[in-house]
């Protein structure tokens, strides 16, 4: 049993979304960093994906909104790949979503170029918030305090909308 249980976790390592190497402990987001912010938010299925937490913030507020935070390896991980298609990028998920959140994506790609400004500014916060594996999803109150963090849950949008409504406690 000892040694299924070392299989199985290498496994998970070895094959799953672990701990993003290139993300530094040290990175942190200075007042350059944040004049190069990144704004270039994207569109599916009607919803916008912000890629800047203060922008969202400031428009949860406003529309009295939660926020869905997304840590994502996009180009890489594959529960990242099935978060994406299974849920977030579903018409089910984007009816209920545009009502209800502002949405995030904080991603860690390999193969797609980003500016050292973006990678600054998205290992910032994954330090921030202590974030090791992907994806990692945060639900923050409108003022973008951490209410609960989660991450894949199998079953679609339904099944994951159920769930994100029970950790905040909405009906």
């Amino acid at each position: 049993m000892k040694k299924l249980s070392v299989i199985l976790l290498a496994t998970f390592i070895l094959f799953g979304c672990a701990k993003n190497n290139e993300a530094s402990n040290n990175a942190k987001i200075d007042k350059t960093d944040q004049a190069l912010m990144p704004t270039n938010n994207h569109d599916v299925n009607g919803l916008t994906w912000h890629t800047n937490l203060e922008e969202a913030v400031a428009i949860a507020k406003k529309e009295n909104k939660k926020i869905f935070l997304q840590f994502s390896g996009s180009d890489w991980c594959k529960w990242c790949i099935r978060l994406n298609n299974e849920v977030l990028f579903t018409p089910v998920f984007a009816d209920w979503a545009k009502d209800n959140m502002v949405l995030v994506n904080l991603d860690f790609p390999r193969t797609i170029p980003q500016t050292d400004a973006v990678k600054n500014y998205n290992r910032g916060l994954m330090n921030k918030y202590g974030v090791r594996v992907f994806p990692t999803v945060l639900l923050l109150d409108k003022n973008g305090n951490v209410v609960f963090q989660t991450g894949y849950q199998a079953g679609g949008p339904a099944k994951y909308i159920k769930h994100i409504k029970a950790a905040y406690g909405m009906k």
